[in-house]
C-alpha cells in the first residue's frame, strides 16, 4: 500500500457561488477522500485554544455558556477588517495544521485527496498542495446562486477575497460552472481521471 504522502493531493478554490462546495461534493462522489476547511474552521471555533483567545480579544460576550456565538462573532468582524484579519491570522496556521494532519492520516489506497479552501491562495497554503483548481463562473450566475441561498451582499463579501481572473491565473486546473451539476460532474470526472493517472505527488 502507498504511503498517504504518495496519495495525489489537490487544493479546491473558487469565488463566493461559484460552485466550490458542489464541486468537493462531486469529488467524493467520484471517490477522493475530502476535506473542507470550513468544516475544520467550525470544528476550530468549538475547541478551548480558540475559544480562550476570542474571549481574551472580544470578551466573554462571544461565549455565552462557554460556547462561541458565530453570529455575534460575525457581527463584530462583517465591518471591522481589522477585527476579520485579525481572526483570519488566528485560524489560518491552525486550519494549515489541520489540513496537514488530515494527509498524514489518509489510507494510501486513496485515489485522490481533496481540500477546498475558499481563500487557498490569499493565505498562501496552496504551497501544501501538489496541483490547485479554481471553480469559476459567470457573475450573473454567480449573482443568482448567492442570491437563491440568501447572500446578497456578493461583492462586499468578496472584496478581502483575490478575483476569479486571478485565481484562475493561479490554479493549475480552471473548471466553469456555469451549467447543471451533471456538466460540472462530467467535467470534474475527466479531471479526476488526469489528477489520479499524471499526477506527480509531493514527497
Amino acid at each position: 500500500m502507498a504511503a498517504a504522502s504518495e496519495v495525489p493531493f489537490v487544493g479546491l478554490t473558487g469565488a463566493i457561488a461559484a460552485g466550490k462546495s458542489e464541486a468537493l461534493a462531486v469529488f467524493e462522489r467520484l471517490g477522493a477522500a475530502t476535506l473542507s476547511s470550513d468544516a475544520v474552521v467550525h470544528e476550530l471555533l468549538s475547541s478551548e485554544q480558540v475559544r480562550d483567545r476570542l474571549v481574551e480579544r472580544w470578551g466573554d460576550g462571544v461565549a455565552p455558556g462557554g460556547a462561541i456565538d458565530r453570529a455575534r462573532v460575525g457581527s463584530i468582524v462583517f465591518e471591522r477588517p481589522g477585527e476579520l484579519a485579525w481572526l483570519e491570522s488566528a485560524l489560518h496556521p491552525l486550519v494549515g495544521e489541520r489540513v496537514r494532519a488530515w494527509r498524514a492520516e489518509l489510507p494510501g489506497d486513496a485515489p485522490l485527496a481533496v481540500v477546498e479552501i475558499p481563500l487557498l491562495f490569499e493565505t498562501g497554503l496552496e504551497t501544501l498542495f501538489d496541483a490547485t483548481i479554481a471553480v469559476v463562473a459567470a457573475d450573473g450566475t454567480r449573482v443568482e446562486r448567492a442570491g437563491a441561498r440568501g447572500t446578497d451582499a456578493l461583492e462586499g463579501r468578496a472584496g478581502r477575497q483575490l478575483s476569479q481572473e486571478e485565481k484562475a491565473a493561479r490554479a493549475t486546473y480552471v473548471v466553469r460552472n456555469d451549467g447543471t451539476v451533471d456538466e460540472l460532474e462530467a467535467a470534474l470526472s475527466e479531471l479526476f481521471t488526469e489528477l489520479t493517472t499524471r499526477s506527480e505527488p509531493r514527497a
